[in-house]
């Protein structure tokens, strides 16, 4: 079922329905450009708009653009400002939405739209306080009358209003940012301007006027100075502008060490207008608590800088792939994940696409007030592949949605964002509802929209440090408060020794619902097979696979693959086979108490350590810095718990550093002997008695122990380097010596 095509697959070609789902991709405010990276068919103007234009009522314009009329009808006001947008393109006039207005009451819907000419209204200067000096705009207003309106007629969208006469000549705008998407540009030029101004734009919302990224600089050097383990990258253009940085600080690349196996690239800030490009790779932690494994201020959104970013973030985490990544709709992300993770399971966020439904469906979801809720629920409450399709054919059929192409292009791309095509790979979803806290949900708790680039990092600080302290909270609960159990199986007593508090809720959920299903044996052997259902007649039926000499099981739901927790159906196989206590391998180890010490030598026992200390010790620095930086800070958490603790952790770590220093002047003393030899120079004893008899002047100690005194001889002989040079080091230690002639080049 999961790999068959359905109804309504081939109603849209790829293109067109990743076309679709870029423009709702589009930041508030924003048109959809074409540049070279995306090679999209124009989209086509849904149903009852194409039948207007195919109509060519009188007035229609050449190349099949028909011209608005009153009483004209349209399927959305989508569809409205379609035909709009390629009426003022074939005119040549750019337009905006000029006014909007919504229904009063608890649903605020959408019923009225006008679509104006740029050039409508007139500029009025604002008066500024004296001594204060802004910098003069340039307005393209000029007091034009053209629009178009249409409002709302139950499930139509009409024109209602309509003025086509213009107050200046036509296909004169040469402003860039109007005429993105509008087909004004040269296609030669349009990638190169359009790119521009919008990149230009963006650089003046992150670093303010003028675009100057020293701050950020200033910033990134300030906190490697301060937190070595700090690590940061800016990338330029060809005129040295910054196009995107990167940072990350030692606890996010300690945390991506622990839980970035699933890895979430937050591109929210799309949904406010006045937000900073602002991005990060987030994830969540054994206490289902949101964590951050880097940030970065994303100016430049080509394939390019995408993959840029990626594998700066890669190099930054050590190399270490995540298992699964999680984003936004988009075809140059898309493409850069591809290149830069290719083992890695891509995925597109299903609350950002349910979100963006609900602006999409405004109106349906206004006359059918139960619609939301059970798409939704078809969505995240199913439970089999055919289920879902079952109930999203019937919802569709039930509210005349069929010819809706949002929701066709939804259906063709489900198995890029509906969880149920995605349960073979591991997502650290453990609830179906799970839904973390985003950047823009940060950004609208701390922040305004004249926040400048300077408080912001700040006020971020601040937002992380809180966070790191509720982790904190949560594991010094964990370790003092035991959870209540709810039956008296010895498989929850265990459950609640190994997870901690929030885990061990949803394996108790998991494991007093497999009380009420019914299991049946359908297959004997070394791997039996059992069919689980809670009823009889129920449709959805899952399969479990019971190794027994492997003591291992697997259910054809995938909730351990995809949430890494035991599903209901195999915990009501294990009960019915008498299984009292599970194996290791049922406790995903980044769900449990001790998740963060699994990536740590420390406190793993002295064979785990020994055999952690060689595994790093042959690696490259960089390794080993990250090695003993993760340790730094589970010490730092360790220590700083009281006054007590924090005392002995810090007697600990001024032996440990003198002890670092002792071995380093050692290494240091050794290597410098070492170089004071040359292994291929034949020594004779009468240079070997000479330099014996020199060191023994300076030194009587020596002369107690001729056999020392020879080895130290040899290991105080100048070796001579090139035509009759000794090395420097050479030179230093006969300094003061008149034993030694230095010979001359001629020798």
């Amino acid at each position: 079922m999961e790999g068959a095509k359905s109804d309504g697959d081939d109603l849209m070609d790829d293109d067109y329905v990743e076309r679709i789902l870029m423009e709702a991709n589009a930041r508030p405010g924003e048109e959809v450009s074409d540049d070279g990276d995306h090679s999209f068919p124009p989209v086509a103007p849904p149903l009852e708009a194409a039948k207007s234009a195919a109509a060519e009522p009188p007035g229609t314009g050449g190349g099949g653009v028909a011209e608005p009329f009153l009483g004209m009808e349209f399927e959305s006001d989508e569809a409205a400002k379609n035909l709009y947008n390629e009426y003022a393109r074939r005119l040549g006039f750019p337009f905006r939405v000029g006014r909007s207005r919504r229904s009063k009451g608890v649903q605020e819907v959408l019923i009225m739209k006008r679509f104006v000419c740029s050039k409508e209204g007139v500029y009025r200067k604002k008066a500024s306080g004296e001594g204060v000096r802004k910098r003069e705009r340039i307005s393209m207003r000029e007091g034009c009358k053209a629009f178009m309106e249409v409002i709302r007629d139950k499930d139509r969208w009409v024109v209602s209003k309509l003025e086509t006469a213009h107050t200046h000549v036509l296909g004169t705008c040469s402003r860039a940012g109007y005429l993105r998407a509008r087909g004004f540009i040269d296609a030669a030029e349009r990638a190169t301007i359009v790119a521009s101004d919008a990149t230009t734009l963006l650089r003046q919302t992150a670093f303010g006027e003028g675009g100057d990224a020293q701050g950020l600089l200033d910033y990134f050097r300030r906190r490697q100075a301060e937190n070595p383990g700090f690590f940061y990258a800016l990338q330029v253009d060809n005129r040295s502008c910054v196009t995107n940085a990167f940072w990350a600080d030692a606890r996010a690349r300690t945390a991506y060490a622990c839980f970035g196996d699933a890895v979430t690239f937050d591109t929210t800030y799309k949904k406010n207008k006045y937000m900073l490009p602002f991005v990060a790779f987030s994830g969540v932690n054994h206490h289902l608590q949101p964590v951050i494994f880097g940030c970065a201020l994303l100016i430049d959104e080509t394939e390019f800088s995408f993959a840029w970013l990626f594998e700066t973030w890669l190099e930054a985490m050590g190399g270490r792939q995540p298992a699964s990544l999680t984003s936004d709709q988009n075809r140059a992300m898309a493409a850069a994940v591809a290149r830069v993770f290719p083992g890695t399971r891509h995925r597109f966020c299903k609350w950002l696409i349910l979100s963006r439904t609900k602006q999409k469906l405004a109106g349906a979801y206004a006359s059918h007030p139960t619609l939301r809720e059970e798409l939704e629920s078809c969505v995240i409450h199913s439970e089999t592949v055919r289920s879902f399709e079952s109930s999203w054919v019937a919802i569709v059929d039930r509210y005349d949605l069929r010819k809706n192409t949002w929701l066709q292009a939804l259906f063709n791309i489900r198995q890029r964002w509906v969880p149920l095509y995605l349960r073979d790979a591991f997502f650290a979803e453990v609830s179906p509802a799970q839904k973390l806290e985003t950047v823009n949900d940060v950004y609208k708790r701390y922040f305004n929209t004249k926040t400048s680039l300077k408080v912001f990092l700040t006020q971020f600080e601040l937002a992380m440090a809180a966070r790191h302290e509720k982790e904190a909270a949560a594991d010094c609960e964990t370790l003092l408060r035991r959870p209540a159990l709810k039956t008296a199986s010895p498989i929850e007593k265990q459950a609640a020794e190994v997870y901690t508090g929030e885990l061990f809720e949803r394996f108790q959920d998991e494991f007093v619902e497999c009380l009420a299903y019914n299991a049946y044996k359908i297959k004997d052997g070394a791997v039996s097979k059992y069919s689980v259902a809670r009823d009889e007649d129920s449709l959805d039926n899952f399969v479990v696979s019971l190794d027994a000499g492997k003591r291992a099981a697997t259910c054809s739901c995938g909730k351990f693959e995809f949430a890494g927790i035991l599903c209901r159906h195999v915990l009501g196989v294990l009960l019915m086979v008498d299984l009292r206590v599970l194996p290791d391998d049922c406790f995903l180890p980044r769900w449990t108490r001790n998740a963060k010490a699994r990536t740590s030598s420390l406190g793993s026992g002295a064979g785990a350590t020994a055999t952690a200390t060689a595994a790093a010790a042959q690696g490259t620095m960089a390794s080993r810095y990250n090695d003993l930086c993760q340790d730094a800070i589970r010490l730092a958490e360790k220590g700083a718990s009281s006054a007590e603790v924090y005392k002995v952790a810090k007697a600990a770590m001024d032996k440990a550093f003198s002890e670092i220093l002792a071995a380093e002047s050692i290494l240091t003393r050794g290597a410098a002997q070492r170089d004071a030899i040359n292994i291929n120079e034949e020594i004779t004893i009468d240079d070997a008695s000479a330099a014996a008899a020199a060191v023994a002047a300076t030194e009587p100690s020596l002369q107690q122990d001729p056999q020392r005194k020879v080895r130290h001889s040899q290991r105080r002989a100048p070796p001579l380097h090139g035509p009759g040079f000794p090395s420097p080091l050479c030179l230093g230690l006969l300094a003061g010596s008149d034993e030694f002639l230095l010979p001359s080049s001629g020798d």
